[in-house]
């Protein structure tokens, strides 16, 4: 399941995916949930991804700091009273953000373009995804720890389609034992906090990681 909780209550604004895990699928599928909204009007998702938008700008100039519902409103062109109707809050924007970025990265997971998407074999795909995730988890550390914390259901629910497509891919390789130990124990090095420490704190180079990752996994699958 992946879901992006701001504070302590759930946002039923932000679509919410699950992961299917059925006999003969070879490919985990995100699922929306059953509390997930109804489809949007093409004006109230034309507004919808306005507002995104703007946020994705003012965050891009002046990081998380400067994301506020003033702003937000100011930057999209829209009253205070939308913005709020819509997001409830600014961690339910932020949460929205993050939904919406992490349906992005799902959708090249399973129908973009090789090596991350289908099309290339399951070690150079393994190995991609560890690269772009990365990216992804650094690009949005500051964002998911100011909508949903240190909080650990947040840990668990938000990699489990990752988990899912590691857990598949090693099946693909006939990695022995425990595969759901391996593709937790793999997923856990591409953590947020994880990435951001060794990029900010032990100023390791993006490369540096890629090529950790690289090693780690093909020791694992032989």
């Amino acid at each position: 399941m992946v879901r992006f909780v701001p504070g302590p209550q759930r946002n039923s604004r932000c679509l919410s995916y699950a992961v299917a895990t059925m006999p003969n699928v070879t490919e985990p599928r995100p699922l929306p949930l059953a509390d997930a909204p109804p489809a949007e009007r093409a004006d109230a998702a034309r507004n919808r991804e306005l507002i995104l938008a703007a946020a994705d700008r003012i965050i891009a100039r002046t990081g998380i700091a400067g994301l506020t519902m003033d702003e937000v409103a100011c930057e999209a062109g829209v009253g205070k009273g939308t913005l709020f109707r819509r997001f409830e809050s600014r961690a339910g924007l932020m949460g929205a953000i993050l939904d919406r970025s992490e349906r992005e990265w799902q959708r090249l997971v399973l129908s973009g373009p090789p090596p991350l998407g289908p099309g290339a074999d399951p070690t150079a795909r393994l190995l991609a995804l560890g690269h772009s995730r990365v990216r992804r988890n650094l690009r949005h550390v500051d964002l998911i720890e100011a909508a949903v914390g240190h909080r650990p259901e947040r840990n668990f629910a938000v990699i489990g389609f990752v988990l899912m497509h590691v857990r598949h891919l090693l099946d693909q390789l006939d990695v022995g034992g425990d595969l759901d130990v391996l593709a937790l124990q793999l997923v856990a090095t591409l953590e947020p906090a994880l990435v951001a420490h060794m990029v900010r704190d032990l100023d390791m180079s993006l490369e540096r990681i890629d090529a950790g990752w690289d090693d780690m996994v093909r020791r694992v699958v032989g």
